[in-house]
């Protein structure tokens, strides 16, 4: 882990767990196990008492995000209009279900309270792209879009030879 995380908090500082976790997360993207561990010890309290505060929040991640976050809204105005329909439809063509990420960690599905746009519902977001008065009808040319452009950014990759 980036030892430099610790240098703005006390050793055996109880009070900047939160924040610790904070900026691994901000780092990291999530809490890997082996930083819970080092933070732990680092405010000296048990790794159980840790990932009971890591759990508890849902600001934190202990699993990584795919390269394309899907939020479905399940709001009012989105559930009077057929929106878990459309979070279903999501589920069975990524064969996932809300709150996982697919194997190839190109999709994370989420499900949010509100996404604030509801004159446009049912409405999902991906990524920062508003996708507004859907259909189960067009979820999977939506789902394409990404995952033709997941694959066009996997061909400029440079290939890494690590012999």
């Amino acid at each position: 882990m980036h030892s430099h995380i610790f240098e703005d908090y006390e050793t055996n500082d109880k009070s900047c767990l939160i924040p610790l976790l904070q900026d691994i997360q901000n780092i990291y993207g999530y809490l890997p196990e082996s930083s819970l561990s080092e933070v732990a010890q680092f405010v000296d309290m048990p790794l159980s008492r840790v990932y009971g505060v890591a759990t508890f929040y849902n600001q934190f991640r202990l699993l990584p995000l795919g390269e394309n976050i899907i939020r479905v809204c399940r709001g009012t105005a989105c559930h009077v209009k057929s929106s878990a329909n459309i979070l279903s439809a999501i589920e069975n063509a990524l064969k996932i279900k809300a709150g996982e990420t697919t194997r190839d960690k190109k999709f994370t599905l989420e499900i949010v309270n509100c996404i604030g746009a509801c004159s446009i519902a049912p409405v999902i977001t991906i990524n920062c792209e508003y996708f507004g008065r859907l259909t189960v009808k067009e979820i999977p040319s939506i789902l394409k879009k990404y995952t033709k452009a997941s694959k066009a950014k996997e061909a400029v990759q440079p290939e890494v030879n690590l012999a």
